[in-house]
């Protein structure tokens, strides 16, 4: 089974406007979407798309935790939230006109007895089971939660993916993640060394290797994605070609691709590549997350 966990979902409201944002005046907008999501939902929800079922857990409160529940049960997923006592599962705003603006809630506190509730529901967790750990840590949280998280699980082979950034990820490396999911420039942060070129990329990916990462995936975005396998293998893969009109989940989609198609093949990792790659891209061509249809067009072409 595939398990997500995310700490701070959210309901994005999203507005659209078909003029320039004008600050301290009236704005009318012309078209308004409300958005179900935080970065292990949305893996989720192209897990769904792709037929790998999967647990959504994390964290909801008050009334906009309960519509949040409701409206990704009514979207198919299975979820296994813990509830908080108090507090609301926060709402982002996204305002698109011309530029982006966002204003994100900062969400519920998140006290100990919820996080021992979360560490009660991943007891459960079987070997060769998949942990998706994604995102940041509520400012209520220790920064060592996901070192929490995967200390607990550790020895019982358990297969734990991560996308994070800068320590997050560096911090967890010692308990040997299955998978981890940097950007070229993330990697860049973390090695410290401006990376130009494949070369680079795979030397770096390599540092984390040997730090403890079993695969390296690294994106990039429309150049494409380089996997280091835990073979030592390096495989190269471009962008399919399309229009980007939405970075928002394209990384959270790669993930999914990568984890379904790794289930699917049996394990082979350059497949596992090339379907992660294609979701990834379907997200970014499209203004929601890639449906399968979008997918597997994309993947016709590659």
């Amino acid at each position: 089974m595939i398990y997500t966990v995310t700490f701070n979902p959210a309901i994005d409201y999203v507005v659209r406007l078909d003029r320039e944002l004008s600050v301290g005046d009236v704005n009318r907008a012309k078209g308004e979407d409300c958005v179900l999501g935080g970065k292990g939902i949305n893996v989720s929800g192209v897990l769904a798309q792709l037929g790998c079922e999967s647990v959504a857990l994390g964290f909801v409160a008050g009334e906009t935790g309960a519509w949040l529940e409701r409206g990704l049960a009514a979207q198919g997923l299975k979820t296994d939230f813990v509830h908080l006592d108090h507090g609301m599962t926060r709402i982002n705003v996204k305002i698109k006109a011309g530029q982006e603006t966002e204003l994100n809630g900062a969400g519920p506190d998140i006290p100990e007895a919820a996080m021992k509730a979360l560490e009660k529901k991943l007891d459960a967790l079987q070997k060769d089971d998949i942990l998706v750990l994604a995102g940041s840590i509520p400012a209520s949280l220790a920064q060592t939660t996901y070192e929490r998280l995967l200390a607990r699980l550790e020895g019982r082979g358990i297969r734990a993916v991560v996308d994070a950034t800068r320590d997050l990820l560096v911090n967890v490396l010692p308990y040997k993640p299955f998978l981890i999911k940097p950007n070229n420039h993330e990697l860049s942060e973390i090695t410290g060394v401006r990376l130009t070129n494949d070369k680079e990329i795979a030397a770096a990916a390599h540092m984390m290797q040997d730090k403890g990462a079993r695969n390296v995936l690294v994106s990039m975005a429309g150049d494409g994605a380089l996997l280091l396998d835990e073979h030592g293998t390096v495989y190269r893969i471009g962008c399919p070609r399309g229009k980007v009109v939405n970075s928002v989940g394209a990384g959270d989609s790669m993930v999914a691709g990568f984890v379904a198609g790794y289930q699917q093949s049996g394990g082979d990792y350059e497949a596992a590549l090339r379907l992660g790659t294609a979701c990834g891209s379907a997200t970014a061509f499209s203004l929601g997350l890639a449906t399968k249809a979008d997918i597997d067009a994309l993947l016709a072409t590659m």
